[in-house]
């Protein structure tokens, strides 16, 4: 048995009109052939599509009850018996398993760079288990997680950062993302990364010489050059980091927390923005108990609000654990809607609880509502209260909305996604979504900055280039460059079976 030619189903689990069951590896097209009946696979060209059966061999299996039976008891059989009974057993030894399209793609134009061959059959759960289970006993093994996407990285198909973004780019749920992970799919940060890597082994090339020619102190490495090289990258780097909170907001959403006292008209905003009653509405104080979690997309980008239980102190069991709950939504949200109504709240308060929960990453919208309730000048004296006492420190905007005449929804769609375009470095085309790399971008920066101090402290040419060479490695972290198996593993064993 070849243990190098995997199979798995590539299509998505459930009933369908159709799925599609891969193979990768040097046996691919023999191990097709032997469970395929139609054209010679093996003769096929390249990239073709050919129709036909999958059936199973039954002498894989053990005899048969008749053929049992006969063995145990033998007895003459008329002549017309007995050709009866031959064409019986002639149709016993093939079982077919099901109406196939068979495409063939030969190494190494392919996405493994392997032989692959892709049975397109009918969307069964059970006729794809039957297909896997005749591939397996006729030579191939189930693929691992991600292993076919493994295989196009370890072949040189792609780097590690292109197969992170094939990940990326299933997993995109709008417009956005999608055409992030396709760019970086196509490169993009391999390319920008690429380009400062190359320039910094250049000059580390130049320090590891100065090394073999320690005795004779000579410098090849132009020092006012370096430095004006690491300014560089430092800059570049820092680009790249600052841009992992735009790209992280397209990748994952942003978490907005409506929070408030109770019965300030929280569950009714998410109930206007999701344009449904999702959310129990009640005069009763304290009607939301627990958070209650909704995604909106907006402008490409996915706003996941959560509706948390009014804050205040309380001696009710079940309440007091939602108004904990809530406290945690907001330690972990990016955007905090604050909603008051000033007939039941006084500047005071409100006040207070904005400073309680400002953050230097959080942004904090005020959302007076209820206005449909008064007849007060815009903006009225409570108004102007709080923006003397909070702007710009602690927030900059009052949006006054009546979120049951659904009046001002629009404003508070346009905070959100103006928050999201305003993360943005219009001037670059390369977006970091990945933790794995931000963190080996933050680590390379580091390794700069330690360069420069050593470059400027004029230390020891051996130290310079061990921090040169902790900067390489860093950048190349990302592409692959430098990996361990233990890091690939973790990768790969996110994605779903069958890329």
């Amino acid at each position: 048995m070849n243990q190098n030619t995997i199979c798995a189903i590539a299509t998505a689990n459930g009933v369908g009109a159709l799925g599609i069951i891969r193979l990768s590896g040097a046996e691919a097209v023999k191990i097709a052939q032997r469970c395929f009946k139609g054209a010679n696979l093996e003769e096929a060209a390249s990239h073709t599509v050919h129709y036909g059966y999958i059936y199973e061999n039954r002498e894989l299996r053990a005899g048969s009850q008749e053929q049992r039976t006969e063995s145990k008891e033998p007895r003459v059989k008329s002549q017309e018996q007995s050709a009866r009974n031959q064409e019986v057993s002639a149709e016993r030894e093939i079982e077919l398993i099901d109406e196939v399209m068979v495409a063939v793609f030969r190494a190494p134009k392919t996405f493994t760079t392997e032989d692959v061959v892709e049975i397109s059959y009918h969307g069964s759960p059970h006729i794809a288990r039957k297909i896997l289970e005749v591939l397996v006993k006729n030579g191939a093994r189930l693929a691992k997680a991600g292993e076919f996407t493994m295989r196009a990285f370890m072949n040189g198909r792609i780097d590690l950062a292109q197969a992170e973004s094939i990940a990326d780019l299933i997993a995109s749920e709008n417009e956005t993302s999608r055409k992030v992970a396709l760019n970086q799919l196509k490169g993009g940060i391999t390319n920008e990364i690429s380009v400062l890597r190359n320039d910094l082994l250049n000059f580390t090339s130049l320090i590891e010489l100065e090394l073999d020619f320690a005795e004779e102190d000579v410098e090849f490495a132009d020092r006012t050059a370096m430095n004006s090289l690491l300014q560089n990258l430092r800059t570049k780097l820092r680009a790249l980091i600052e841009s992992f909170q735009y790209g992280n907001a397209l990748k994952n959403g942003v978490e907005v927390a409506i929070i408030g006292k109770p019965n300030a008209g929280k569950s009714t905003l998410l109930n206007a923005l999701l344009k449904e009653e999702r959310a129990i509405v009640s005069e009763i104080a304290g009607t939301t108990r627990d958070t209650i979690e909704e995604v909106i997309h907006l402008k490409g980008t996915a706003f996941r609000f959560v509706d948390t239980a009014g804050l205040r102190e309380t001696t009710d069991v079940i309440e007091k654990i939602g108004v904990t709950k809530a406290k945690e939504k907001i330690a972990s949200a990016k955007v905090l809607l604050y909603l008051y109504d000033e007939q039941d709240s006084t500047t005071e308060e409100v006040i207070a609880f904005v400073k309680e929960f400002h953050r230097e990453d959080l942004k904090i919208v005020l959302i007076h509502n209820k206005v449909d309730l008064t007849n007060d000048e815009i903006p009225n004296e409570f108004d102007r209260i709080l923006t003397e006492e909070l702007f710009p420190d602690y927030c900059d905007q009052i949006l006054r909305i009546s979120a049951k005449e659904k009046t001002g929804i629009e404003a508070v769609k346009n905070v959100l996604t103006d928050y999201v375009e305003n993360l943005k470095d219009h001037e670059s085309n390369v977006i970091i979504t990945n933790q794995r790399h931000y963190d080996a971008l933050e680590k390379s920066l580091q390794s700069v900055l330690q360069v420069e101090e050593a470059v400027r402290s004029g230390i020891h040419t051996e130290l310079l280039a061990y921090e040169l060479r902790n900067a390489l490695e860093h950048l190349g972290e990302i592409s692959g460059e430098f990996t361990n198996d233990e890091v690939l593993g973790n990768i790969f064993s996110k994605f779903c079976i069958g890329k």
